[in-house]
Formats: structure tokens, C-alpha cells, sequence
């Protein structure tokens, strides 16, 4: 017991430190351990005594910092002998800095996501303008704030591939593949951008390379169908619209593929 005694000495000692860290919830949680570890063990008279004067000076640290006033304005009452109620008084503590973590937390993320909203609407009025190197300085700057988020690389690309801008569509969809190459939408949509861009091999490559992950997703084999379309490849065509109905029999547009595809064929 006297190893986990030295420790609780430890944690009520370094309270002091951990506010003026502005970090309330260790400190908080420190002094809650160290009154569970006097609790659990069968302490001497002495040593109980040293223990709840080192509680009253403890206490004292806590009802002395503004931050966690402010936080919890409650005062912390502590008598010798009541050190159960001092641990649930600390518990409700502990729930209530918890749920101001949270609360903080989110209204960080809500104003993340407002701000990365406004600059991707600010970005398409560039676009829609002509500006179009403003609107790349834009994106490029919401992608340094956020750089790993996949989806907001997707979505910028998709800016550019409603203005008809493929290449730069095209490069944002890149990037976005180099960060999560498990991603099989990127790779329809970097397949449905070159195919745009009637670069129908590179596209017919991305297009295999996202089946080989996922050969389970009838409309990755339509999308491949609809690069043969514009390619006229009309034998793979009918493969990938075969293969399309094969993992959804009611896929009634894989069925107009096959028969115009087989049509093709004679």
C-alpha cells in the first residue's frame, strides 16, 4: 500500500502544476484518484491525518483557480472524515468539465464545418465567374487547414467537373486518391472524369483497378459500360453490363446496356 500512498502524494502534489497548465480535468481527476486510493487502503492514524491535511491544502489549490471557477462556481466544501462525499462532489465535478469539453468541442467542429461550407460556396462563385486561378488559392488553402480530408478534395474536384473542368478536376481527385488509395468512389470519379476527357485507357485502368477492390458494386461495372459506350467497345460493353445484372438482376439500365451493346455486336 505504501507504493500506491507515495503515488497519490504525487498526483495531489502535482495539482498545482496542471491548473496553471490550464488543464482542469487532470488536476480535477488527480485529486479524485488520490481520494479513491486513501479509501481503498487501511491507513495508520498518522497517515490519515498527513493524507486529509494534504486534501485541505488540495481543495484550497481548487477553490483558488479562477479558470475552474468559472467552469464550476461551486465552492468544494471538504471536512476530515467525509472524504466519500468529497469524491462524489469531485465525480459531478469531473461530469460537468466533461460535458464543457464536449460542448466546446463541438461548436469548434460546427465552426469548421461553416467555414469550409462558406469558402467551398466563396470557391464555385470564382469558378462561375472565370476566376479560376482565385478559386484554385482558395481550395488550396482549405486543403492545407484541413489535409486529411479526402472528401473535401472530392468535392472541390466536383466544382470543377460541373464547370466542365476536367483537367482540374482531374488533379484535385489525384491528390485525393494519394491520401486514401482504398477509396473506390475516387476512383469511378476519376474514371467518369477521363472518360470526359476521352482518355478512355487511363480511364478503363482506374476503373479495373477500383473492381479489383470491390468486384460486389453493379454500378462500377455500369459506369465501366458507360466508358465502352464512348469508347465503342461494344464486347466489354455487354461484359460489364452482364456482369451488372449479375449482382442486380432488376438493374434495368444494365439491361438497355446489354441489348443496345448486343445490338452493336449484331
Amino acid at each position: 500500500m505504501s507504493g500506491e500512498l507515495t503515488n497519490a502524494r504525487k498526483k495531489l502534489a502535482g495539482v498545482s502544476s496542471l491548473l496553471k497548465q490550464k488543464k482542469a480535468m487532470p488536476a480535477v481527476q488527480a485529486v479524485y484518484d488520490a481520494v479513491v486510493i486513501m479509501l481503498r487502503g487501511s491507513l495508520m492514524k498518522s497517515e490519515r491525518e498527513e493524507f486529509q491535511e494534504l486534501l485541505d491544502s488540495t481543495v484550497h489549490i481548487l477553490n483558488g483557480d479562477k479558470k475552474l471557477r468559472e467552469d464550476y462556481p461551486l465552492i468544494i466544501n471538504y471536512t476530515h472524515g467525509e472524504e466519500k462525499v468529497l469524491m462524489e462532489v469531485l465525480r459531478e465535478l469531473l461530469k460537468e468539465l466533461q460535458e464543457k469539453v464536449s460542448a466546446n468541442a463541438q461548436g469548434i467542429l460546427k465552426a469548421m464545418e461553416k467555414r469550409k461550407k462558406d469558402s467551398l460556396e466563396q470557391g464555385q462563385a470564382l469558378i462561375e465567374k472565370g476566376d479560376v486561378p482565385e478559386a484554385h488559392f482558395m481550395f488550396n488553402q482549405l486543403i492545407r487547414d484541413f489535409k486529411d480530408d479526402t472528401e473535401l478534395r472530392a468535392e472541390i474536384a466536383d466544382k470543377f467537373i460541373k464547370a466542365g473542368l476536367y483537367k482540374e478536376a482531374l488533379s484535385y481527385l489525384e491528390d485525393a486518391l494519394a491520401h486514401d488509395p482504398n477509396a473506390i468512389f475516387l476512383y469511378n470519379r476519376i474514371g467518369i472524369v477521363l472518360r470526359k476527357m476521352q482518355d478512355f485507357a487511363t480511364a478503363e485502368k482506374y476503373y479495373l483497378k477500383a473492381l479489383q477492390i470491390n468486384d460486389k458494386d453493379e454500378y462500377l461495372f455500369f459506369n465501366c459500360g458507360r466508358l465502352y459506350y464512348d469508347w465503342k467497345k461494344w464486347d466489354k460493353m455487354a461484359e460489364a453490363a452482364k456482369k451488372a445484372i449479375k449482382i442486380n438482376p432488376n438493374f434495368a439500365e444494365a439491361e438497355k446496356m446489354l441489348k443496345f451493346a448486343n445490338k452493336k455486336i449484331g
